[in-house]
């Protein structure tokens, strides 16, 4: 069976790749292991895809399959980003691959309520960027020439919430409908489209001051409040002590110095004997005694309060609650995995405050979140009071991304109702947003239709286009979300006597949008008209749902038949 395609993994992303694969008319075949590679065919087969959660299992079948077939395409899913570099130097047709890396853009977009998307494409930056409908009228007459990639019904639509993938410019919306187009930055601006800047939800930083008094506040109510009440005896006998001293010790007396110093030593049990009291008062003797006793007890409370506070674990499982304790507008991530560490890295490298919820006290990222400073509330997400200690009623989005679907979905309902009103958006604030990772598709459609989650994200979803587009040989450039469906921007070459050959934009049979056009001579065409046609040699750089690009893939592949 030559011309075939090995997938090897048995998690979702894996799965997912088969099934698409499989869908797209391609020949595939199952691998669990590398010992199994001569076996699936692997001197003629075209690709392989090692996509498994297992990155030495993945390295092992990827160099193994380069070695018995340098000409096939070895796509490889690596999270380690040291093996990742090391392996790209040499990987020949194909890529190297980290779910994290593909996914976590789309997730801090949705945290940050950005509409905005940069792609760069044939050489150019083309940016995604959407509006609502300010009339009913055609996507021409509102937009001009600019690439229309989807359009998300609003209520005034018969069909609110439906997503329209890559309408014609003719295609007439209604006010408030919500349009997603693309184009360069200028000419977004020149129809009117705002190319919204990313949204600072929080400082990364604050001033000496303000961090000074945090911390004396926090110091302040970490203490038990015994403390306070030790010290303050502590020092009234001091201050006393000192005074009588000054007044009443004879022979030869005593300056206030010497009285402070002498009431000090004595509390504090030191008694370096500097001073008699053989010849003083028989009260004054007395009372030496009685202060004695009474610097030893405030003494030995105020070391146990100070041991309280330092020695025991109080103080390091208060540690990232004090340091939320006065935070507002930051992030929250729920699950610091691999996907919720690089959300995080993301996000505090886009300058926010992050606050981290992860239920394992030995998970693996917690040192790499202290080097970022982000502090790690250890703790179940599904209760109100962790939720409450990473002050989700100040936080201005949370991102829930632990690897169980049903943890997330019930942490998003608890997210949601300790959110209160803020969880609804209201005609002055937009809602907080609460994006969910969803590994299963169906069950994702169905919880954000049922109980209102607007940003649903699937890992396997947002990653299986590119690993799929890579065994294919497509070039992708990136990936996007508008409502709940995925967008791909792609590159597509065309072979002589492909049906692409000679085909003008209006014949294209697949619901994509051509938004550039690399020529064989080396001339760029953007947004090309209806008419316009392609040629052998042309490489067209499309948008649209990443089926649609596989299945204008392989029209511009040479003809089988």
């Amino acid at each position: 069976m030559p011309g075939h395609m090995i997938v090897c993994g048995d998690d979702a992303l894996a799965e997912r790749i088969a099934e698409e694969l499989h869908s797209a008319g391609m020949t595939v075949v199952r691998l669990d292991s590398a010992a199994g590679l001569h076996q699936a065919g692997i001197t003629t087969a075209t690709a392989i895809v090692s996509a498994g959660p297992d990155d030495a299992a993945n390295l092992e079948i990827s160099l193994q399959a380069r070695q018995l077939n340098p000409d096939i395409r070895v796509v490889t899913r690596l999270a380690n980003s040291v093996l990742r570099d090391a392996v790209a130097e040499a990987n020949g047709q194909g890529a190297v691959l980290d779910v994290a890396d593909l996914a976590a853009s789309s997730v801090v977009e949705a945290c940050l309520a950005r509409t905005t998307h940069d792609i760069s494409a044939a050489g150019i930056d083309f940016v995604v960027s959407g509006t609502h409908a300010a009339r009913d009228a055609s996507l021409r007459e509102l937009f001009g020439d600019l690439a229309p990639v989807a359009v998300v019904h609003g209520d005034n639509s018969d069909t609110p919430g439906e997503v329209v993938t890559c309408p014609g410019r003719d295609e007439v919306v209604h006010r408030g409908d919500w349009t997603a187009m693309i184009g360069t930055a200028e000419e977004l601006r020149t129809q009117g489209i705002t190319v919204a800047a990313p949204r600072r939800r929080g400082s990364m930083t604050s001033t000496p001051l303000r961090r000074f008094g945090n911390s004396i506040r926090s110091l302040r109510e970490d203490i038990n409040p015994g403390f306070f009440k030790a010290m303050a005896v502590s020092l009234s006998l001091l201050l006393f002590a000192t005074v009588l001293l000054r007044f009443t010790y004879h022979r030869p007396g005593m300056s206030f110095v010497d009285a402070l110093y002498f009431s000090t030593e004595t509390i504090a049990t030191v008694g370096y004997g500097d001073f008699s009291f053989v010849g003083q008062p028989t009260w004054l003797r007395l009372f030496s005694i009685l202060l004695m006793f009474a610097g030893v007890t405030t003494t030995a409370i105020l070391v146990a309060f100070v041991a309280d506070l330092l020695l025991s674990r109080r103080l390091a499982e208060s540690a990232a609650r004090r340091q939320v304790r006065y935070l507002s507008g930051h992030v929250i991530v729920v699950g610091l995995g691999s996907f919720g560490h690089r959300v995080v890295s993301d996000l505090k490298a886009a300058g926010h405050n992050v606050v981290a919820i992860e239920n394992n006290p030995d998970n693996r990222f917690l040192s790499s979140a202290a080097d970022l400073d982000v502090p790690v509330i250890l703790g179940d997400a599904t209760l109100h009071q962790t939720l409450d200690d990473a002050r989700v009623d100040k936080a201005s989005a949370v991102a829930v991304l632990t690897e169980n679907d049903m943890v997330n979905i019930e942490t998003g309902i608890v997210v949601r109702e300790s959110l209160g009103g803020r969880w609804a958006r209201t005609n002055d604030q937009p809602g907080v947003p609460v994006v969910l990772r969803i590994f299963d598709r169906t069950l994702g459609a169905a919880v954000s239709h049922r109980f209102g989650f607007a940003n649903v994200r699937s890992t396997v979803e947002l990653a299986a286009p590119w690993f799929i587009g890579a065994a294919m040989g497509l070039q992708v450039f990136g990936t996007f979300s508008v409502g709940q469906r995925s967008f791909m921007v792609g590159g597509v070459r065309v072979d002589p006597g492909s049906r692409l050959d000679g085909i003008r934009m209006i014949d294209l049979a697949t619901q994509t949008r051509v938004i550039a056009i690399a020529r064989s001579d080396g001339t760029r065409e953007m947004h090309p008209r209806r008419d316009t046609a392609l040629s052998a040699g042309d490489t067209a750089y499309l948008v649209g749902p990443y089926r649609e690009l596989l299945a204008t893939l392989r029209q511009g592949s040479p003809r089988s038949d």
